[in-house]
């Protein structure tokens, strides 16, 4: 059986989903009813269904209909966006609440990816980010001085660091992400209200101006459940790349 009918079935189920013919918490039609429907054998239904369960939209229970489970909200990177403007774009109240703010001499890390000598300054920020009331977010970002020392003017629970940033002339144009799987700490359990060890997606993001000046270092996590990433890429855009790290397991 070509692999491309049982894909274009989970396609079509998954656009379903997201546009609320099939919301959370509600039942799958059967196996039986989705072969009727779309015209397809139950074998292409069987392996639709895993692709969905795979994904996280449905339930794995085999024989009782699949019930369809909450959705991460996608943050997809072909566009530059903040959390707040992302988080209404999928019409979410954003909010943060402030665990630290503080000016500091800059790390070694954070001396080389904002381009800074050492022993000079940076504003540290470490903020709680909320969806409409839930912690899913926490941003540990370091700041060069000429975009750290407009924080002042920022309501940093309740604004866009980035869109208050850009009413002074700094603008955060271009970004570098990286994104790995970690657990979460005892201290990010507490913040995202979730149990010590759970599975958090980490990103870390070197932003630039326009001229490619850096402005922020920053390794945000977000919760597992809560949050997915999307990329998009084609072969007349820049090439996505993978990289493949080594880790010490010493």
């Amino acid at each position: 059986m070509p692999a491309a009918m049982y894909q274009d079935l989970a396609a079509t189920l998954r656009d379903a989903i997201a546009d609320g013919s099939f919301p959370p918490g509600s039942r799958l039609p059967s196996e039986h009813e989705v072969s009727e429907r779309y015209g397809a054998s139950r074998n292409t239904v069987r392996r639709a269904f895993a692709a969905l369960s795979q994904d996280g939209l449905i339930s794995s229970h085999q024989g009782a209909r699949r019930i369809v489970l909450a959705e991460p909200r996608v943050q997809s990177f072909s566009e530059l966006r903040s959390f707040s403007r992302w988080a209404r774009s999928i019409g979410e109240v954003p909010s943060g609440r402030v665990v630290l703010l503080e000016r500091r001499a800059a790390t070694e890390v954070e001396a080389q990816q904002l381009a800074l000598a050492a022993g000079e300054q940076v504003v540290y920020l470490v903020r709680l980010r909320l969806l409409s009331g839930r912690p899913v977010m926490i941003e540990r970002t370091a700041y060069a001085d000429r975009a750290g020392s407009l924080l002042g003017l920022v309501d940093l629970e309740r604004e866009s660091v980035c869109e208050r940033l850009e009413e002074y002339g700094i603008f955060f144009a271009h970004a570098q992400h990286t994104i790995e799987a970690v657990n979460a700490s005892a201290e990010d359990a507490a913040l995202l209200a979730i149990g010590p060890g759970e599975a958090l997606l980490r990103e870390r993001r070197r932003t630039t101006d326009h001229d490619g000046r850096p402005l922020e270092w920053s390794e945000d996590v977000y919760r597992g459940d809560a949050v997915a990433f999307s990329i998009r890429n084609s072969l007349g855009a820049a090439p996505l790349a993978r990289d493949h790290v080594t880790k010490d397991r010493s």
